[in-house]
């Protein structure tokens, strides 16, 4: 007999949501949408219809629904609600980044989870890119051997009317700009190769192309515990956007993963390729690239559940980011070199 199908709840239905209702379509019969929940009755009927899964009144009725988890997609600021109703209810949860707005709030949510014996995974989805997957295969394998500098560019372009969205780049509802919303992606799978980094150099700046709150730009140079060196370039001031770019220059080749594809330099003079270029979200349209990736992170979190194993995000894990951006925001306050807090 087949198994079961995994079956989720999708709470939040934003602009974020789009690739995910997407990937599920692509993941039935094997996972089952028992239905979607927003805050506005409007939004959800309108979802409802044009998906054919059911809506649901409250919080309190997925949480006596048969569901096995959630899949949350709400704006940080309203995650710990939703987390504790679901948690107490003993469902499973699959959240976007942030895990939440602050370092502090962050961890508060995964003890949560981890005090009620339920799985947090995060939707982190660039470790599920071909060229993303390649990479961390050949950093693994140490044919590349010892990485010794590390370099991030995140180039990213936003109009105006993206940041006139009620709460974005506000640190009451986003927590920050682009460190937290856009480069924590390209920064944790930076994390997922290298390991940690124990100090950094930063400074952060919002320029005269947006009025917000937090910032849309970034610059840090890291020092990790392997010894390596690095930096960081993270905006999304940089118009017309261009795609993200994570090269780590290693012993005997220089790795290249720009968007999906890595590019293999090695220094006898082959050249190797995996992955293609894709649309990652970082012009005018945020939303401007596949689902496959989401697709397969689901995936993974739904297999998870079947087999009674964690996820391969999970939230403890996604914590090293959030300590990475909160000792740059530290840096760049101060105007000094920051360390990046240790995990208790």
């Amino acid at each position: 007999m087949s198994n079961p199908p995994i079956k989720l709840v999708v709470i939040g239905l934003g602009m974020a949501s789009k690739p995910h209702l997407a990937a599920l379509k692509q993941l039935a019969p094997g996972v089952e949408v028992l239905g979607v929940y927003a805050r506005s009755p409007e939004r959800r009927a309108q979802v409802s219809q044009a998906s054919g899964w059911p809506a649901f009144d409250s919080l309190a009725d997925i949480a006596a629904s048969d569901a096995d988890g959630a899949i949350l997609i709400t704006p940080p600021n309203g995650r710990t609600e939703s987390v504790a109703a679901l948690a107490q209810a003993g469902k499973a949860i699959l959240t976007e980044k942030p895990v939440e707005r602050d370092l502090a709030r962050a961890t508060k949510i995964v003890e949560l989870c981890e005090t009620a014996g339920v799985p947090l995974g995060l939707v982190l989805q660039h470790r599920f890119r071909a060229g993303a997957e390649a990479l961390s295969a050949l950093i693994a394998s140490g044919k590349a051997g010892r990485v010794n500098m590390v370099r991030v560019t995140l180039p990213w372009w936003r109009d105006q009317t993206y940041y006139d969205q009620p709460g974005r780049g506000r640190y009451d509802v986003d927590g920050g700009g682009v460190l937290l919303t856009q480069a924590i992606h390209v920064l944790d799978l930076m994390l997922s190769l290298t390991g940690p980094v124990s100090e950094v150099s930063a400074m952060t700046a919002t320029t005269d192309l947006h009025r917000m709150e937090a910032e849309d730009f970034a610059t840090a140079g890291l020092r990790f515990e392997s010894g390596a060196i690095g930096s960081v370039v993270a905006t999304t001031s940089a118009f017309p956007g261009d795609a993200e770019t994570l090269i780590l220059d290693c012993e005997h080749a220089s790795l290249q993963l720009t968007a999906g594809e890595l590019v293999v330099h090695w220094r006898d003079g082959r050249t190797e390729t995996v992955g293609e270029v894709t649309g990652t979200g970082g012009g005018s349209d945020p939303m401007d690239f596949p689902c496959d990736w989401h697709r397969d992170l689901i995936a993974d979190f739904a297999e998870a559940l079947r087999q009674g194993r964690p996820p391969r995000i999970t939230g403890r894990e996604a914590l090293h980011v959030h300590r990475l951006i909160y000792a740059i925001e530290r840096s760049a306050r101060s105007g000094s070199v920051a360390q990046v807090e240790v995990e208790a």
